[in-house]
């Protein structure tokens, strides 16, 4: 399906974008250290803004440490030549082992700064290192940081030399009492696997002797006549002016000015000072929505003698979302959540993706998943995800790192800081709706989880907090439970058989942040690595019908504001796996759909994101279906009437389940297709709204025909040696259609300004006849990349243009 969805407001910039393009814009530099500003591509004509200096590319690595790699003039001439982000050890898609990345790790980064820096401040800025990190400039030690998800930063304007600075890091992958790891649990006892490295950026920002160093701007009665977006700025001075300065905030809509205010500020002390202003006269505004994102720029400037110093530009949605006793309602509208929870987990690299492929998960689930929300399990996400969660309008539910475990006091303390870092790194995204601030199905710690909710509250009172439940702490909730919306991850088997959706409980605003996953509805013996691609073909099908049932149980009583399932995507694992990687993922480890995705890919309206048909089956008379797909069989299409065909002889009409799942927006189908597959017969499905045939697939059973695909997510990429695109291939009959079971080896071969990420060759009979790799670019080259992609059942081509970095 192609996505149809398109990103909006694609001239307004995030901040992190925004980040990304200061690296590249021009210089103005005025006299005197306190009136040194930059103004860079990206700031607005009116303003300044300090440059951010990429350290992303440029990387020695040593491996495993050793404490001499440190000093300044140790030789590093040995060391491997890397790019952020990376991972300390190459790993295959399946069968990692947590012992190969438990140690230390040496990196180093040599760089130089520019002349007209030098009377600049300048911080060094980790978006995230997993799992500790311990830094040194110049061989000054840095303080060290413990935790993998969350920015830390440091100033570093008095450890830095005029010509060359060494940057060393010493990476501790080990683990550590941190969440959601901790001192009295076992090394693989979390759900998900932690692979270490430097897994997302890092850079330089320099900024005038004083900056705007965060802006917190909320919209408040968003639904009312008199609604404003209040403005919390903090001031980082170095130095005192003599004058008061001046704050100026412009909200803009590409250029134009929606909004203005201004305040003056005297400066009585060094260090961070809070100050104040709302926005107000927002008459002619446009809600954000998960229909049309609605972004605006968050402008503010620092004016110091009357000129403008130090900018810094947020992006905002103005939206209302609440979440009630009888569901949760988007700018005054009940909107049931339908949603699936995702990990960050990739194969080969772990968390080491670029931003690119992180905002490709965005994609995924909501243009062809068509989620209206995702759960970030379980801990803080790449902010590009983020940042394309507010453009693609997917909500999402935001959480602390954590596991099943509350560890002692330092490891209580650590996840206050979480909690901290994260509301203030993430609470100007629109599209976040909900803090979670307790540990993922943990016990009840009242203590505790007043003080993260009040944490919270003090930094953000615009978003309520939960945390997902387990039935230990279900219980006594009562007694125990103090957050805003009350979640719930239920796993358990209807009396009557099939899916079972417990009662909401009473008095306070209710939802499910997880459900289906690899729990077996079948009997209710639990949970089991049931979904793998290759498993009998009659599991493979439970799973989108069981989805289908969570979420169609879940909308049957408006106390329930809706379901995030689990979930997304496969991921590494050594609870309840198969050979390191755990199966409950609609979509594989490497985002491939899976047959337990045809029920999400039709949830779509047919005249918006077109229309869909996708059978529950394949369409295979092989040895593990000689029958071929079998009797009651599912088809899900969000169309209103499915005419089959065998052979061009007409079979069957169906239409919708509207009577079993008359609370989904698109039913599933049911036929019989148990027949005699010796003649090689052609499936035709022609698909029907308002009485139009507005879609045909057809699917062969003749293998004879059937054909390797490649396809690539990106036809261009940046050559900075990070940037990078998947790159996937299947085994498809002759119309393009999924054919199950298959093996043999894909051989890769690439010519051009490019690297292969992953297994090569690739064994497709372990992952049930799909797989991918990702194609990274090489610092600084550019032109065409050539990949051959060759099978037994054929040799396939595609091309990828490279072009420069800005």
């Amino acid at each position: 399906m192609e996505n149809n969805k398109k990103f909006t407001q694609n001239n307004v910039i995030s901040r992190r974008d925004f980040i990304q393009n200061c690296t590249l814009g021009g210089i103005f530099l005025a006299t005197g250290s306190l009136m040194s500003c930059l103004t860079t591509k990206g700031s607005t004509s009116k303003g300044a803004a300090g440059r951010n200096i990429s350290l992303n590319q440029g990387w020695l690595f040593g491996g495993q440490f050793e404490p001499s790699s440190l000093a300044p003039k140790f030789d590093d001439s040995g060391f491997s030549r890397i790019n952020l982000p990376h991972c300390v050890t190459d790993l295959s898609w399946q069968d990692w082992e947590p012992e190969q990345w438990q140690d230390v790790w040496s990196y180093r980064r040599h760089f130089s700064l520019p002349r007209e820096l030098k009377d600049l401040r300048i911080f060094l800025h980790f978006d995230g290192v997993m799992v500790g990190a311990s830094p040194v400039i110049n061989g000054h030690e840095l303080p060290p940081h413990l935790g993998g998800y969350l920015p830390f930063n440091y100033e570093i304007t008095e450890q830095l030399e005029e010509k060359e600075n060494v940057l060393a890091v010493a990476v501790d992958s080990r683990w550590s009492n941190v969440p959601p790891q901790g001192s009295s649990r076992g090394l693989v006892s979390v759900d998900y696997l932690e692979a270490g490295g430097i897994h997302r950026s890092v850079y330089l920002k320099a900024v005038p002797q004083i900056f705007i160093s965060d802006v917190f701007a909320k919209p408040v009665k968003v639904l009312e006549a008199d609604r404003r977006v209040d403005i919390s700025c903090s001031v980082d001075a170095a130095i005192l002016p003599d004058e008061v300065v001046e704050i100026q905030v412009e909200m803009m809509e590409g250029d134009r000015v929606v909004s203005s205010a201004r305040k003056s500020l005297r400066l009585e002390k060094t260090g961070q000072v809070e100050t104040s202003l709302s926005l107000s006269d927002l008459e002619d505004i446009t809600l954000w929505d998960v229909d049309n994102p609605h972004l605006y720029d968050i402008v503010t400037t620092l004016i110091v003698e009357g000129k403008p110093l130090h900018n810094h530009t947020t992006r905002i949605g103005l939206r209302d979302a609440r979440f009630e006793l009888d569901g949760f309602f988007l700018n005054g509208r009940r909107l049931q959540l339908f949603g699936l929870n995702r990990h960050e987990i990739y194969p080969y690299v772990g968390f080491a993706m670029p931003e690119r492929v992180m905002r490709r998960d965005a994609e995924i689930l909501r243009n062809q998943f068509n989620c209206n929300v995702v759960r970030c399990s379980h801990y803080p996400q790449n902010e590009a995800f983020l940042n394309a969660c507010d453009e693609l309008g997917l909500l999402v539910w935001e959480e602390v790192p954590g596991w099943q475990y509350i560890g002692d006091a330092p490891w209580k303390k650590l996840l206050m800081r979480d909690v901290r870092d994260m509301v203030i790194r993430d609470r100007n995204h629109p599209s976040i709706i909900i803090w979670g601030t307790r540990v993922n199905e943990s016990d009840n710690n009242p203590e505790l989880y007043r003080e993260t909710k009040a944490l919270a509250k003090s930094l953000d009172d615009s978003r309520p907090s939960s945390g997902s439940m387990h039935p230990p702490s279900r219980k006594n909730w009562k007694e125990e439970w103090n957050q805003d919306v009350f979640a719930y991850d239920d796993y358990h088997l209807d009396p009557d058989g099939g899916v079972g959706i417990m009662d909401p409980v009473e008095g306070v605003p209710y939802m499910l942040s997880e459900a289906v996953g690899q729990f077996d509805y079948t009997d209710g013996h639990g949970f089991s690595s049931i979904y793998r691609r290759t498993a009998e073909l009659g599991r493979q099908q439970k799973q989108a019908l069981w989805h289908a049932e969570a979420h169609h149980k879940a909308a049957s009583t408006p106390r329930n504001c809706g379901l995030i399932a689990w979930c997304g995507f496969e991921y590494a694992s050594f609870v309840n796996h198969y050979r390191g990687v755990k199966y409950p993922g609609v979509a594989d480890i490497f985002r491939i759909p899976k047959l337990g995705a045809s029920f999400y890919e039709t949830q779509g309206d047919p005249k918006d994101s077109g229309p869909v048909i996708q059978p529950n089956f394949y369409w295979d008379f092989g040895p593990k279906s000689p029958n071929g797909p079998g009797e009651n069989v599912a088809i899900f299409s969000n169309c209103d009437r499915l005419e089959l065909f065998i052979d061009d002889k007409k079979h069957d009409t169906v239409y919708p389940d509207a009577k079993k799942y008359s609370n989904l927006k698109h039913p599933p189908f049911f036929t019989d297709l148990k027949l005699d597959g010796n003649t090689n017969p052609i499936l035709r499905i022609d698909g029907y709204v308002d009485g139009d045939k507005l879609i045909s697939r057809s699917f062969s059973s003749d293998s004879s025909k059937d054909q390797l695909l490649l396809k690539s997510d990106d036809v261009e990429l940046i050559g900075n040696g990070s940037d990078a695109t998947r790159v996937f291939f299947r085994i498809v009959d002759e119309f393009g259609a999924a054919r199950p079971f298959i093996g043999g080896e894909v051989n890769l071969s690439i010519d051009g300004p490019g690297v292969i990420v992953g297994d090569n060759p690739f064994q497709l009979k372990e992952s049930g006849g799909a797989g991918a790799v990702w194609i990274k670019t090489i610092p600084n080259r550019t032109g065409k990349i050539s990949l051959k992609a060759t099978h037994p059942l054929g040799t396939k081509n595609l091309e990828i243009n490279v072009k420069a970095s800005m």
